[in-house]
């Protein structure tokens, strides 16, 4: 998995000033899914997503955990399981690599308290990436506005990383298939590139003389040591005869932050953080040798939700029976075995933002944020999403309101205050200091976390 990965920055996808050779052979040896979608346009509740196989709605999980290590309700709920925890169960040794963002508190929600056997990376949204830059030891110890410069965790310990963080993580990706190989295995490698800030290497900058715009030249730089490090791992997989045993996915957490980073989303509308495409529909690869067509491009809708499902399926791991998977097993689909939409509908809120979408078809329903009227689109004559259809098609926007209205009537409220909520109640703080109106009652900072009689009202 990228962070913030433009729809348009691989090869595969039509990208022409950022090779991405390896990448790419996923596509070539496998499928590419053209119209995949994230559950959200944000790190956090993308992975939550991901991780889980469930809309991360069902289980309040929508804005990105704070730097807090005493919120034990920031984080994935023990009552979701995830993939590393279902694949446990059925024999399969499990590790992440890279990004976590699902959870600082130690007993609650660290990788190793959530089913994985192995993590090498950092627990928050982000890191920096040169190994000067990373000062602090203790990530527990450290400010919010530290966190990007805390030390890499091997499962609890701090340490020193020597090499560029992109070329660590894929260093230790090679690690943990070699001690992993005689096991079936599961590796979240999950890259935090070319999430900000950008920073790379000469090593990888003088790859790209021919890119004259300097913050586009570093994130170029930084899409392909990550594209670097794919390849080691490929080639570490076919070295060791396990190349046509194992799965590959390839996909983004969200769209490119095309204003700050210079990535670039191609013909879609909006970036990360945005409900239009350009924020939630991303790059998407699936190679199994031998079992899924090569060269092929998948039309049909697809989402992260379904690689859990994926998973599920082919390992007989089990998930929760009352908690059932929003994914579908896409194995069939993408050999043709099953013809008809792996998703007739996918769904989307933001609470916070009073963002709402819904995908039928090529047909999408989209309310842009707070005090906006619904639109309407056919991605399939306009993917840039530029011809509101919504009062030619009133009957059409009102089923598509209707199908949302019931899938949200059974999702819940927030149940921690993600970072941007956090910023607006210390504005409301600041505020109230500087009028001299705030006291330990009236504190809005003083919990951090909702219980279970709060909410966070849109």
């Amino acid at each position: 998995m990228a962070d913030d990965l433009g729809y348009a920055d691989v090869g595969f996808n039509g990208c022409q000033d950022i090779p991405t050779p390896n990448i790419d052979s996923i596509a070539k040896n496998g499928t590419v899914c053209s119209n995949a979608i994230v559950t959200f346009p944000v790190c956090g509740p993308s992975r939550a997503g991901f991780i889980t196989g469930r809309y991360e709605q069902r289980f309040g999980f929508v804005g990105n955990p704070p730097h807090d290590p005493e919120d034990r309700n920031a984080g994935v709920p023990k009552s979701e399981m995830n993939i590393a925890e279902s694949l446990k169960q059925v024999g399969y040794k499990t590790g992440i690599i890279g990004k976590w963002h699902l959870g600082l508190h130690r007993e609650e929600h660290h990788p190793l308290k959530r089913g994985f056997d192995e993590f090498y990376g950092h627990l928050g949204g982000g890191s920096k990436y040169l190994p000067e830059d990373l000062t602090i030891q203790d990530c527990y110890t450290a400010e919010p506005w530290q966190s990007y410069s805390c030390w890499i965790h091997r499962n609890y310990e701090p340490v020193q990383i020597t090499q560029y963080l992109t070329d660590e993580f894929s260093k230790e990706a090679l690690r943990f298939v070699d001690a992993s190989k005689d096991n079936p295995f599961f590796l979240f490698l999950s890259y935090n590139a070319p999430h900000s800030p950008l920073q790379a290497t000469e090593k990888y900058l003088s790859r790209f003389p021919h890119i004259e715009d300097p913050k586009r030249k570093i994130y170029a730089a930084m899409v392909s040591a990550l594209d670097d490090g794919v390849g080691q791992l490929l080639a570490r997989l076919k070295e060791l005869n396990l190349e046509e045993n194992t799965i590959l996915f390839f996909l983004s957490d969200n769209g490119g932050i095309e204003e700050k980073s210079h990535s670039d989303n191609g013909p879609l509308r909006g970036q990360k953080g945005q409900i239009w495409e350009g924020g939630i529909r991303v790059p998407f690869a699936v190679q199994w040798k031998g079992v899924i067509p090569k060269g092929e491009i998948f039309e049909k809708a697809v989402t992260s939700l379904d690689i859990f499902a994926t998973i599920s399926e082919l390992s007989k791991s089990p998930f929760h029976p009352n908690k059932p998977l929003d994914g579908v097993h896409l194995i069939p689909y993408l050999t043709g075995k099953i013809q008809e939409e792996p998703h007739p509908n996918l769904y989307m809120r933001m609470h916070t933002s009073n963002r709402k979408m819904v995908r039928s078809g090529s047909l999408k329903y989209v309310v842009p944020g707070k005090n906006q009227s619904a639109e309407l689109y056919d991605l399939k004559k306009d993917l840039g999403e530029s011809k509101n259809l919504a009062s030619q098609m009133p009957e059409t926007l009102e089923l598509l309101k209707a199908k949302y209205n019931r899938w949200s009537k059974d999702l819940k409220d927030p149940i921690f205050l993600g970072n941007w909520e956090r910023q607006q109640l210390l504005k409301k703080k600041k505020l109230l200091e500087k009028n001299g109106n705030i006291g330990m009652k009236s504190d809005p900072l003083q919990k951090s976390s909702l219980s279970k009689n709060q909410s966070l009202k849109p």
